[in-house]
């Protein structure tokens, strides 16, 4: 078996667990609750800009200890599991004491001083969620695909059930009653979907109990330290990435020219115009999820460098056909959303292509973890967001939302050249540079013919989409053409 097609077996199972579960996870909790605060816009940027947070102080919580876990396993798995636990246990218990003695000063500064009890809600969600970080990082480094998927997948769909029995079983069977009129009202909604998030997270960790109690609390100061030196730099990656992919909440929220909740409403706006965008994330997070304990096993293997290039290849051309696939059908994807949410769709080419030099970068990226340069890494992602907070402040006063696009575009473009040139130094790895543009521009140029004849039919959603479906499978059949040699690989039949 080839490690390329090896690769793409693995993809299939961690990638697809993950696509899976954020799929779900992405069609309740962000087109179907478009609908839920559909009459309050707001709701759902307050919704998006808590959880900004929440991605934020997740980052400190874990600090990164499931890829320092994948870096040391091989080397010493019971000190490294040992020694992960004990700080998850420290730093997730030490948040929470300290978030419930500041909980109003915490509200007061996030300027949601009556939402102490959602804030304290989200607190618990952290503390279950870095728990069981390190477990599920044994889980894929050890190789149990079907108790992973079982586990990920179970929490999203117990959360699901939480929400649609909340919003829309107990509405129809339940609401003459005292009980529900006086819990379940409008003002409440945003307080319930938090709370389902609390319990899923909560079944989770106890379900993953019987995997943790096997583990030995200890405390090691010389391995911590091996450990920490390798893992802080990638603490600041993902601060970086976290703000260059969520921070647009908070600089929409306080640069736009309106009063907080109005820029909230319009910040709400946005994000679900974005969210076609959040499908070529998904499958962009999803590959990087999959190849990182990849890349770690097999980069001493004879031809693993020419795989890592044939999988940033690989890569590119399918994010591209999705790239391609949701600007041709966009028409239809705007019917998912609320009525009042289906507005600023023109940022959606413009994210699309920055989550696809995110994945380019997720791929080039991949040295300094291999080649133990994190500190590079660490400035390379600074770098990056730098460019994000200061064209953010620039751009929205004066473009407003969209400004946000043009920056995340800016901001990837950069990390990407950056890392590509670093990483040559490095680590060379012999990417077919030459063939990913080819891909990306090819793509680009058939929405651009698509926007072009849309002029001599519009309004005339059908011919639109035959149009468009043309179109797509041209670009599919090229791609056949010309790599074929690569898929047949990737499926094994080369």
């Amino acid at each position: 078996m080839s490690l390329l097609r090896k690769l793409a077996g693995e993809t299939a199972i961690y990638g697809f667990s993950y696509i899976l579960s954020r799929v779900l996870y992405y069609v309740v909790f962000t087109l179907y609750l478009t609908r839920v605060f559909n009459h309050d816009t707001s709701q759902f940027g307050i919704y998006r800009d808590l959880y900004l947070y929440v991605a934020i102080i997740l980052v400190f919580l874990t600090f990164r200890m499931e890829t320092t876990y994948f870096r040391y396993a091989r080397e010493d798995r019971p000190a490294v599991t040992a020694m992960s636990m004990t700080l998850m246990t420290v730093l997730s218990g030490a948040f929470m004491l300290l978030l419930w003695i500041f909980i109003h000063p915490v509200a007061t500064w996030l300027e949601y001083p009556n939402m102490t009890q959602h804030i304290l809600m989200l607190g618990g969600v952290l503390f279950f969620d870095t728990m069981t970080a390190v477990p599920f990082a044994i889980l894929r480094q050890q190789n149990r695909p079907i108790r992973f998927l079982a586990l990920k997948l179970g929490s999203i769909f117990l959360n699901i059930i939480i929400v649609l029995t909340i919003f829309e079983v107990l509405p129809r069977v339940a609401s003459d009653q005292l009980w529900y009129q006086t819990y379940f009202h409008q003002d409440s909604k945003l307080f319930y979907v938090i709370l389902s998030n609390l319990v899923s997270s909560a079944v989770t960790f106890f379900l993953m109990l019987p995997l943790m109690r096997n583990q030995v609390l200890r405390w090691d100061t010389a391995f911590l330290k091996r450990m920490l030196r390798y893992s802080w730099p990638l603490v600041l990656v993902a601060i970086t990435g976290v703000i260059n992919q969520y921070s647009s909440i908070a600089f929409q929220k306080y640069f736009l020219p309106d009063d907080v909740m109005t820029n909230l409403a319009k910040r709400g706006l946005y994000a679900a115009a974005a969210s076609p965008a959040i499908i070529l994330s998904l499958f962009t997070t999803a590959f990087n999820y999959a190849a990182e304990p990849f890349f770690f096993a097999h980069k001493d293997k004879e031809g693993s460098r020419e795989v890592y290039a044939d999988a940033a290849l690989a890569f590119t051309i399918a994010g591209s056909v999705i790239m391609l696939m949701l600007l041709g059908y966009i028409d239809l994807f705007q019917y998912l959303l609320g009525s009042n949410f289906r507005q600023g769709l023109d940022v959606v080419p413009i994210l699309l292509i920055s989550f696809l030099l995110l994945g380019i970068y997720y791929n080039f990226s991949a040295w300094y973890k291999l080649a133990d340069q994190t500190f590079i890494g660490a400035t390379i992602a600074i770098a990056g967001s730098v460019i994000t907070i200061v064209l953010n402040i620039v751009l929205i006063p004066r473009i407003g939302v969209i400004g946000s696009a043009w920056a995340a575009l800016a901001c990837y473009l950069f990390m990407c050249i950056t890392s590509y040139q670093q990483g040559q130094k490095y680590f060379p790895i012999p990417y077919k540079i030459g063939r990913m543009i080819g891909w990306m521009v090819g793509a680009l140029l058939m929405y651009f013919l698509m926007e072009w004849l849309r002029g001599f039919y519009e309004g005339q959603i059908a011919m639109v989409l035959i149009v468009n479906t043309v179109l797509v499978a041209a670009y599919v059949y090229m791609i056949y053409k010309f790599e074929g040699s690569l898929l047949k690989q990737a499926a094994g039949r080369a």
